[in-house]
């Protein structure tokens, strides 16, 4: 595990230099996961569930009516 960690900090040293000479400014290695569409799909993707969907889709529902039952009473 040394070795990896050894690994990383040369990643994120190069990251920062390349970022300071880009003009950038600071910049995190957690940045780079989301780089891709493709990558951040196959990681977080698989998370939305059925449930989830049904969850969102009656907040939403909640939302909009409560605003305007909000706007019907003013």
């Amino acid at each position: 595990m040394p070795q990896l960690r050894s690994h990383a900090n040369h990643y994120e040293r190069q990251l920062k230099a390349a970022a300071n000479r880009a003009g950038i400014g600071h910049i995190g290695t957690h940045a780079m996961r989301h780089t891709d569409i493709r990558t951040t799909l196959n990681i977080y993707g698989d998370v939305v569930t059925d449930e989830m969907l049904e969850a969102h889709s009656k907040v939403v529902g909640l939302a909009l009516n409560g605003a305007q039952t909000e706007r019907k009473s003013s």
